[in-house]
């Protein structure tokens, strides 16, 4: 196999990156990157680990893996209102996974393929990172820029805010249960949504000033909103009958485990959000023209906990406590 820096250099560093490109000063290949961030921009950073049988399956497609261990990153970027300019990539790879070489640098191509890709869809530059060997798992940094003072955050939901998330929910859990179950077609729309997540960059931009509160869903809806509970100070009124469930999930999980995936699966990368009653229209309109949709599904009150949900469901997926993937 390739050594470690004949590997960064054949799949990681490409000439663009190895160049000068927008606002990086120096890129892969030094002790560190020299980033130029633009005037009037604070930088959102934010880090983001995904490990072999914890995140993603072993035997999942390696183009899968590398557009995940970015999606799910640049997803929190989404939740702030930030777009992507750079990322960083640490890589521990597991040679004793591959029978020889050829297959360990057959994987590394796929791999990096989709991790490149989904680089280019958001014009993000990979500007550096390390590669090491030991249990396959991926670390990415991701850096984004926002207007000074217009990042969303979880602590501004004020009782009376609405509560709404972006596109569909339960599909990540509900890709998970089909994988486990044998299915492997990647054109499936459950699988998409568990292997393939779209980081809802677009969206955050859209919501940004309009929102009160914001974070993406990675742990579960019932988890998360949690932590925005938590930082702003409120309560919730959920309303399970208006979560918006991914076509197909009721038909592979039946009706309450869907439900269940919905709320605690965890593995959506939508956007969970708070806003004034009154930018609630607005704010749909503007996101439906690019053909995604936001579905109000309850009520910040003053009173703390959240209630019209069993509060047992309200863990989701914790690590070193397990939960509920």
């Amino acid at each position: 196999m390739l050594a470690e820096f004949d590997l960064i250099r054949r799949y990681f560093m490409s000439p663009q990156e190895a160049q000068a490109t927008d606002g990086v000063a120096l890129g892969c290949g030094d002790d560190a990157t020299l980033l130029i961030p633009q005037s009037g921009q604070q930088l959102a950073v934010s880090v983001d680990t995904s490990v072999v049988n914890v995140h993603f399956p072993h035997d999942a497609p390696a183009h899968a893996v590398g557009h995940r261990a970015l999606a799910v990153a640049l997803s929190d970027l989404a939740a702030m209102g930030a777009v992507p300019r750079w990322c960083l990539m640490a890589l521990t790879l597991d040679q004793r996974a591959f029978n020889d070489d050829a297959a360990a640098e057959r994987w590394l191509s796929r791999y990096a393929s989709g991790f490149h890709t989904l680089c280019q869809q958001h014009d993000t530059a990979l500007v550096g990172g390390d590669v090491t060997s030991g249990e396959l798992s991926i670390g990415v940094t991701v850096m984004g820029e926002v207007p000074t003072g217009l990042a969303m955050t979880r602590s501004g939901a004020r009782p009376g805010d609405v509560v709404a998330v972006t596109g569909a929910l339960g599909g990540g859990a509900g890709g998970l249960a089909l994988w486990q179950q044998g299915e492997r077609d990647l054109g499936h729309p459950l699988l998409q949504r568990y292997l393939l997540p779209q980081p809802r960059l677009g969206a955050g931009i859209v919501l940004r000033g309009l929102a009160s509160a914001a974070m993406d869903v990675s742990d579960g809806l019932l988890a998360d909103l949690a932590h925005l509970r938590a930082a702003s100070g409120v309560g919730v009124d959920l309303i399970p009958d208006a979560l918006p469930l991914v076509e197909g999930l009721v038909e592979t999980l039946g009706h309450e485990q869907a439900l269940t995936a919905a709320l605690s699966g965890g593995d959506d990368y939508e956007l969970l959000v708070t806003l004034p009653p009154d930018r609630v229209e607005e704010a749909a309109a503007q996101l439906a023209e690019s053909g995604l949709a936001l579905s109000v599904i309850g009520y910040c009150t003053q009173a703390l906990g959240v209630t019209g949900v069993p509060a047992e469901g309200a863990m989701g997926w914790q690590h070193f406590r397990g939960g509920a993937r």
